[in-house]
């Protein structure tokens, strides 16, 4: 009997300690979340380095006189307000940064219904093909575009001549030069959406397709009724990402026209190195970087807040 009663309470005891609550610490790092948050630690901190300090010091910058030594709160917003070459760079940036966004998709649209309809054991090569002006260095591409806008011995000018057509000054007239930057953003910037308009295709059921062709839908309605609905989300995210990515392009608009002629082709990015680094006004300079901000929060408040009500209506 004593043994029995030994027994009892040794299991009794280990129940107790086995019903123990576990600490409130111990809790908080066997979460999952708080296991996620330190693996991604490492990220974050890289991040807060090499993005948020940059953008608070630029903002600590743009309060400052040319010489860094004085603290001139807005003055350098108001002095941009009053030139006419900052308005223009603003017109100049949005005009760039929608038009190629709007072509970029509609290729890539195209591009990825073409790539989807391939046989399957052809697509990997047309993908690889298709995606080589992405993989390119932008700078490497962009000194191919301006031998070939060049106007000494341009190939377009020299193709066009066999019609009795040109020559046109790519770089140097203002439309054309417009029209040059543009187009070699579409170029090098369409295989992206090809690439994630392709995978978005591939999601889509072929049973909404099916069906649609029994009722008669031709092809057009397929794509309005069912492909563009299921593709929205990725449409609007994509759209969000390449915008931004445009609007502070540096390296086309830099390498093939400098920002000209008569600064008609700066960005933001563009002009803002031509005010800090070649005129020595760096504050100047982060003035203009910091306007590409709420332009682009303006953009993406209205994009995600589309993206979020859709999520809120399918719930």
């Amino acid at each position: 009997m004593a043994d029995v009663a030994i027994n009892t309470t040794s299991r009794s005891a280990k129940a107790g300690s086995r019903a123990r609550p576990v600490s409130g610490v111990r809790k908080f790092f066997q979460k999952k979340s708080t296991v996620a948050f330190f693996m991604a630690l490492p990220l974050i901190l890289l991040i807060a380095i090499l993005v948020v300090y940059p953008a608070l010091y630029s903002i600590h910058l743009a309060t400052l006189n040319k010489s860094m030594q004085r603290y001139v709160g807005f003055g350098n917003f108001t002095f941009l307000f009053t030139r006419e070459t900052f308005w223009m760079v603003v017109r100049q940036s949005c005009l760039f940064a929608i038009t190629a966004v709007i072509f970029k998709a509609i290729i890539g649209f195209v591009a990825a219904h073409f790539v989807h309809n391939v046989p399957a054991n052809k697509q990997r090569k047309w993908r690889g093909m298709l995606l080589v002006p992405w993989v390119v260095p932008p700078a490497m591409s962009t000194l191919t575009w301006l031998w070939l806008f060049d106007p000494s011995y341009s190939a377009f000018n020299w193709i066009l001549a066999h019609f009795s057509i040109g020559p046109i000054p790519w770089t140097g007239d203002t439309g054309w030069a417009r029209f040059a930057v543009i187009l070699v953003n579409i170029w090098a910037g369409a295989p992206f959406f090809l690439i994630l308009y392709l995978a978005a295709l591939k999601s889509v059921p072929e049973q909404l397709y099916e069906a649609a062709a029994i009722d008669g839908c031709n092809w057009w309605q397929r794509v309005w009724f069912i492909t563009l609905p299921m593709m929205r989300n990725i449409i609007a995210i994509t759209a969000l990402f390449s915008l931004i990515v445009t609007f502070a392009n540096f390296d086309i608009v830099r390498i093939l026209t400098a920002g000209g002629p008569l600064d008609s082709t700066h960005l933001f990015a563009t002009w803002a190195f031509k005010l800090g680094i070649e005129s020595s006004d760096i504050p100047l300079g982060a003035s203009v970087s910091l306007f590409m901000f709420p332009i682009l929060a303006i953009a993406a408040i209205f994009i995600l807040r589309d993206i979020n009500q859709r999520g809120n209506e399918a719930s």
